[in-house]
């Protein structure tokens, strides 16, 4: 068993204050594979202390100097891309093949993408040609709390870590207790790139520990937080005494409009993305809302795609689902099933294990049929590898069901109408539509409107969640 209690703080791997030791189980066997300390106070505060002193002279660094260290990280990420993919696999439960292509992999695009969009940043600019004497300047906010989830353990860490060391803000991590093997990992890239001291820290915790202690720490001047909407407000509620700024990047239960007309290839595409991850992504399109003339056909098709879907082993390689990431998950998971089957039809999967798995926290694919949108399994976010499926009968009614919800994350279209695609993707209330399949091929803004969250993680727009503005008059030129 792996041991990796020490944190890293002030360019330096240090024991904690007090021990307090906490086992990382592996969720495809539910046995211990490393243990880590949570954090105290004490640490915190070390690690806190470490930031605010690292911070003036960081913020004053050359924006080539910081550009130069951001590009030897990615190199360095890259070098250590096979670690960090086992390290992700075994802690959450990712199958390799997934942890090294997606997993790993969403770190190399994020870091990359803020290298593009850093080179076009400017940090002071005269926007108004009849006042020479004006300046806008774009600074870094301070010293910032990064509180990141187990489900995408180094998408969340580079799209909040990488953005706010470029622009000159200091960091201390507090990734989830739950996936915190990558984060070592990450750290220790960190560390080997060779970073000024102070600038990056990491310390382990839970929420109710670190992750508080740090929400309301006067020293802590921005909180940027992904996790589930109870902690978003939790979080809120913690840092308002010191009026911090906090981003928060929450919850989903996103729609997947399949209209008529849909390709043919639509119900199936769906149901592997909400099946993916073993359902573990915020963005998930959980609902899929299929028009009446097509629904039959699709229910017969997600069942089918759902009943084709191996679960095994994360160890092994290839297309498969692992394990949901822990027990408290699992129980979740299995009570949101048993409420669904009292509630729609079930059409495959359900309760318990896969045949032939008896250990680990392995969840059946699930899809319910002819759901309603008052129905508990189509308002809570299962978080889970389950499929609820809708019908409607106009463009009208699928968007008010569609918006039918507290969160408002991400949304997508299934249709060959290229002029109702338009139309429906402008009054969906998400941050993110998604029109047939397509995904996104540039850095872009990642967040959601309503209970999904504030602020924007992704190129230009995540830089700026890290800045302040100022504006000065009177300059001389």
């Amino acid at each position: 068993m792996l041991e990796k209690r020490d944190f890293y703080i002030n360019g330096q791997w240090v024991k904690p204050a007090k021990a307090n030791d906490l086992n990382v189980i592996n969720p495809a066997n539910e046995e211990p594979c490393a243990v880590i300390s949570l954090g105290s106070q004490d640490d915190t505060d070390a690690a806190v202390a470490a930031a605010k002193a690292a911070f003036e002279p960081w913020a004053m660094t050359p924006k080539g100097e910081r550009l130069d260290l951001i590009k030897a990280l990615l190199e360095e990420y890259k070098r250590r891309a096979g670690d960090m993919a086992e390290a992700i696999s075994m802690e959450m439960g990712a199958p390799i093949d997934m942890a090294r292509a997606a997993q790993t992999g969403a770190g190399i695009w994020h870091i990359q993408g803020f290298i593009d969009s850093f080179n076009d940043i400017e940090f002071e600019t005269s926007p108004w040609p009849d006042a020479p004497s004006e300046m806008i300047v774009h600074e870094p906010i301070g010293v910032c709390a990064m509180i990141t989830p187990w489900n995408w353990p180094m998408n969340q860490v580079t799209l909040k870590v990488i953005p706010a060391l470029a622009v000159g803000c200091t960091v201390v991590l507090k990734p989830s207790e739950e996936s915190p093997l990558s984060s070592i990992v990450f750290s220790e890239i960190v560390d080997a790139v060779g970073f000024p001291k102070g600038v990056f820290n990491m310390v382990n915790g839970d929420g109710i520990g670190v992750g508080s202690q740090l929400s309301c720490h006067p020293d802590v001047d921005m909180v940027s937080f992904t996790g589930s909407t109870r902690a978003g407000r939790l979080i809120t509620k913690a840092a308002a005494e010191t009026i911090k700024r906090v981003t928060l990047e929450l919850g989903g239960k996103g729609a997947n409009i399949i209209f008529a007309d849909a390709d043919e290839k639509a119900v199936v595409r769906g149901a592997r993305h909400c099946f993916g991850n073993t359902g573990q992504s915020c963005n998930a399109p959980t609902r899929m809302l299929v028009e009446r003339s097509r629904y039959d056909e699709a229910v017969e098709q997600a069942a089918a795609e759902a009943q084709k879907t191996v679960v095994n082993d994360p160890a092994q390689s290839g297309r498969h689902i692992g394990p949901v990431v822990n027990k408290l998950q699992f129980d979740k998971i299995q009570g949101l099933i048993e409420v669904g089957m009292s509630e729609a039809r079930l059409v495959a999967g359900g309760l318990g294990r896969p045949e032939g798995l008896n250990r680990g926290y392995y969840v059946r694919p699930t899809v319910f049929a002819d759901a309603n949108n008052d129905m508990t399994i189509a308002r809570e976010e299962v978080f889970g590898p389950v499929l609820t499926m809708i019908p409607f009968d106009s463009e009208e009614e699928a968007i008010s069901i569609t918006n039918d919800t507290v969160y408002g994350l991400t949304n997508y279209i299934q249709t060959q109408d290229t002029a109702k695609a338009g139309r429906v993707a402008r009054r969906v209330r998400s941050g993110m539509v998604r029109i047939n399949g397509t995904d996104s091929t540039h850095p872009s803004p990642f967040g959601g409107y309503k209970q999904s969250g504030n602020g924007r993680e992704g190129g230009p727009w995540g830089l700026e969640d890290f800045l302040e503005v100022k504006h000065i008059t009177g300059l001389e030129s």
